[in-house]
Order: structure tokens, then sequence, then C-alpha cells
């Protein structure tokens, strides 16, 4: 599988932005596309995002909630490697509380770091890519972009937010050769919830099981997704929330 991955260079000569790069889908998303071609910046506001330089790939520590982080990664792309052609906005974060139990400072991390991060980089990214008429902005949404459970409602709201975000930046994007889309992911096996539980990769292991496959995905699962929407090759999808959910937003239960 890995040679085959290799041997696919969908998004070669193409220079990245990959937000919340130093681990889980993040960090596998930067490693597939720096396999199959792309210079890639890789930020997060965890140093250990440094792991990842090498040849084609500049890390940035920065926090993508801050003012100027965005165009902080915009300029590292021009001076680097001459133009930005992706974005991919994959910083998130999550809490499970109750609402009642929820601070106004959860939340708004939550919201921030989901939603205002993603906002703040596309319209950077998008500045630099309207002169050249083409480009290509994914985000990592959820099916919690259309659903929800208890204890997650400002990470719904978050995501839900991206989902609307994406689809009307498509609009104001496409005449300008530049595609907006999502990936609508399901229970990923990561550390996104290791802030706040020791066992959060079984947990999401365990709650992957509810899906009608059965289980979990790899973070190389949403990789694959993000290539190739990234791609040329995807070049009639526009708006879209590409759900990878192992099934779980078609069942009813």
């Amino acid at each position: 599988m890995a040679e085959i991955a290799r041997s696919v260079d969908e998004v070669g000569g193409k220079v990245a932005i990959v937000t919340g790069a130093a681990s889980g889908i993040g960090r596998a998303i930067t490693e597939l596309l720096h396999v199959r071609g792309a210079k890639v910046i890789a930020e997060d506001v965890d140093p250990a995002v440094n792991e990842l330089r090498r040849d084609g790939i500049v890390p940035l520590v920065a926090d993508v909630t801050a003012d100027g982080s965005a165009e902080e990664a915009v300029a590292l792309a021009r001076e680097h490697f001459g133009t930005l052609d992706i974005l991919v906005n994959n910083a998130g974060t999550i809490v499970y509380k109750s609402v009642v139990d929820l601070s106004r400072a959860e939340w708004d991390k939550i919201i921030a770091t989901n939603l205002t991060g993603a906002f703040l980089h596309s319209k950077a990214a998008m500045k630099a890519m309207l002169p050249n008429k083409r480009g290509a902005i994914v985000s990592i949404a959820s099916y919690a972009s259309f659903f929800a459970f208890e204890g997650i409602a400002p990470y719904a709201a978050s995501k839900g937010g991206l989902a609307q975000l994406t689809r009307t930046l498509a609009l104001e994007a496409a005449p300008h050769g530049i595609r907006v889309n999502a990936v609508g992911s399901g229970d990923v096996v990561t550390n996104i919830l290791n802030s706040f539980r020791d066992d959060g990769r079984e947990f999401l292991a365990e709650h992957g099981k509810s899906a009608p496959i059965g289980r979990a995905a790899e973070p190389e699962e949403i990789a694959e997704i993000v290539a190739f929407l990234a791609s040329d090759r995807a070049s009639f999808i526009v708006g879209s929330i590409v759900m990878a959910d192992g099934g779980i937003s078609v069942q009813i239960k």
C-alpha cells in the first residue's frame, strides 16, 4: 500500500499550508502531500511540529486563532516556495461537557480554534490565490457538522459553522478558479481527547464501532481524501462536504 501511495503524484509541484500538523490527521496529511510531490508549511501551536522539518516541509509554531498567524503562514509559503496552491484547515479541539457545565472560556476556545482559525486562514490563503486564478481549500469538518450527541455542543456548533463557511467560500471562490470543499470525518484514532482523558485513543476506537463499517478510521484514511480534493483530479468538486465517517451519518438508531 505504501508503494502505491508513493506512485501517485497528484499534488506534484504544489505548495500547501496544513494547520494542526503536529500529530494525528494533520501530520498524516502533511506527510502524504509531501510524499506526493507538494511542498508544505506545517503549522501547529505544539512545538512538536518541528519534528516534521525536512527538505520540502517548513514547520511553523503558531496559534491558528491569533491575529497574524495566517498571514505568517502564507508569507512563509511564498518565501520558501514562491506561491500557495493549497490550504488544509485541520486544526481542531474538543471537550466533552454538558452545556450547563461548560464555561465561556471553553466555548470560546473551541469556536476560535475550529471555526475562526479556518476563517482567518481561508481569508489569507484566498488573497494569495486570487491573482493566480487557481487553488484549493480543504477543511476537516465532521459528521457533527450535521448530527450531534450529548456533551459536544461547541464542537458540533463549530463544525456546523465550518460546513456553512465551506459552502459560502466555495461560491465566492469558484469564479476565480479556487475550489473549496471539506471532509466530513467520522471517528479517527488520534490524540484529540488526550488533554482531558487518559484513554482518548481507546475511546475513539471504541466509539467508532458504532458506525456501520464497525470501526474508527486511521488518520491516513482521511489524508487520502484530502489529497484527492486538493488535487486537480477533483476539478469538478466544489462546495462539497465529502463524508468519510464509515456510514454513521446515514444510519438511524
